[in-house]
């Protein structure tokens, strides 16, 4: 049976996860639930830098109590592997954020999302983001 391998690609379905990933992040930074809620599936799990893992539901409710507060978040290039429905985007980014009250200053770290497309709309499945020192 042949395999088929996922690629980086370069193309229109690579800027459109592209952007859907920046929309996300604005969305987050402004508080936005209801455009967070659509640019993530059902089943969303986030791993924070210091492992925590949260639900869709857990994420954005500690968005919209400020609980999670993103000042900042400035991502570089998106890379982008795509493999039918499903694609993994890798970044570097500049994030500033406050948890529980508690500022956390500004510093680099390393995203890697998963997204799928489910009915013609990419939404984010998994997140991960790794400080960089």
């Amino acid at each position: 049976m042949e395999q088929t391998a996922a690629v980086p690609v370069g193309g229109a379905i690579a800027e459109q996860i592209r952007e859907v990933e920046r929309a996300r992040l604005r969305a987050l930074v402004a508080g936005d639930i209801g455009a967070a809620s659509e640019l993530h599936a059902p089943d969303f799990q986030l791993v924070t830098p210091v492992g925590h893992v949260l639900s869709k539901d857990a994420y954005l409710r500690a968005i919209a109590t400020r609980d999670i507060d993103y000042v900042e978040w400035e991502p570089g290039p998106i890379d982008v592997r795509v493999l039918g429905d499903a694609a993994v985007i890798r970044y570097q980014a500049t994030l500033e954020v406050i948890f529980g009250h508690h500022r956390v200053p500004r510093a680099s770290y390393w995203h890697t999302d998963t997204y799928e497309n489910a009915g013609d709309q990419w939404q984010a499945v998994w997140s991960q983001a790794t400080a960089i020192r």
